[in-house]
């Protein structure tokens, strides 16, 4: 240790290592004796570092959660992590993503000259598809209140806009109840948050846009333990929202487009690699191969089927059939 100072720097970073340190190895990893890594604690705790201790034989030392946030200790891999998270962060929720602007540009101004030009250099542009640009804003308070229901494992209480229930009442007197659902997962899936939950007035499993909720409150009792249909949470988001994760038909081609603009407007599930400026491959995935054939004339560019043959046949058909559609004039 090169003083006091580096030697407690060296200790906080331990601590937020490792949820608890037996004061011994403490000492022995800092090269010091047990009775200056107590007085090392007492300094943390000054500068507001929640430093619980525990006595006895196992007796050691845990950083706890705190009041308040004081400065935090990051090495490499922590610094390339949140620089890429925070320049990442496309969460659909209001006010998120410029937060994350601003935090990332107060972490650059704490960070040594070391770790500000590792952070710089990675400078990352986000290219959004098209279904992420038409994903609507959820409110930061409706997130927050979702998600603190899954947390507690609780029934929440939500009206759901454009949603199917009950109408109780008649003419002007007419409304709906609010919803009631076991909260079990918070997911986000194609630029949108969902709820998957257990619909107790329908007895059944259901997804909830985040977006069309409006939070009632929580029934106090903890929800059982329940598993989804399959027991694969993106399975069952992906089925219900009418998307496979294994298409049943699955092609390759060469596409002539930019891969830029081919991955702008593909589906998550597909693969594409340039092999050019304008010259893209893909591997493309649909419910059909007649179905895959379309899919791949709506990019508007020419392509050259790779494979497989089921493939091959299905453009030749839907080529003849829309030449049978549009015949010449006269």
């Amino acid at each position: 240790m090169t003083g006091p100072s580096a030697r407690i720097l060296a200790l906080l970073q331990l601590l937020q290592q490792h949820r608890d340190w037996p004061g011994d190895v403490l000492a022995r990893r800092l090269d010091v004796s047990p009775r200056t890594v107590r007085r090392d604690v007492d300094r943390l705790r000054e500068l507001g570092y929640p430093v619980h201790a525990t006595k006895g034989p196992d007796g050691g030392y845990r950083l706890e959660a705190g009041a308040h946030m004081p400065p935090l200790l990051l090495d490499d891999e922590q610094v390339v992590a949140l620089t890429i998270a925070l320049q990442t962060a496309a969460t659909g929720v209001a006010g998120v993503d410029e937060a994350a602007a601003r935090a990332l540009q107060t972490l650059r101004q704490v960070m040594p000259a070391r770790l500000r030009a590792a952070a710089d250099a990675l400078a990352v542009t986000v290219v959004a598809r098209a279904g992420d640009r038409e994903a609507p804003v959820v409110a930061g308070d409706v997130l927050l209140a979702v998600g603190t229901a899954v947390r507690e494992r609780v029934v929440l209480r939500f009206d759901h806009d454009g949603g199917s229930g009950p109408v109780l009442g008649t003419g002007d007197a007419a409304f709906r109840p609010p919803r009631r659902a076991e909260a079990h997962h918070l997911v986000r899936w194609g630029g949108r948050w969902y709820l998957v939950g257990f619909d107790l007035d329908r007895h059944d499993w259901r997804l909830f846009r985040v977006d069309r909720m409006t939070p009632r409150g929580t029934a106090g009792r903890r929800v059982p333990e329940r598993a989804v249909p399959g027991g694969d949470v993106a399975a069952f988001v992906a089925g219900r929202l009418g998307r496979r994760p294994d298409a049943a038909c699955r092609g390759e081609v060469v596409l002539e487009m930019p891969a830029a603009t081919a991955a702008r407007w593909s589906a998550r599930d597909t693969e594409v690699e340039a092999l050019g400026p304008d010259r893209t491959r893909l591997v493309v995935g649909a419910w059909s191969w007649d179905g895959l054939a379309a899919v791949l004339t709506m990019y508007g560019a020419p392509f050259v089927v790779v494979g497989p043959d089921e493939l091959r046949d299905a453009v030749g058909r839907l080529a003849a059939r829309l030449t049978a559609a549009a015949p010449p004039a006269g």
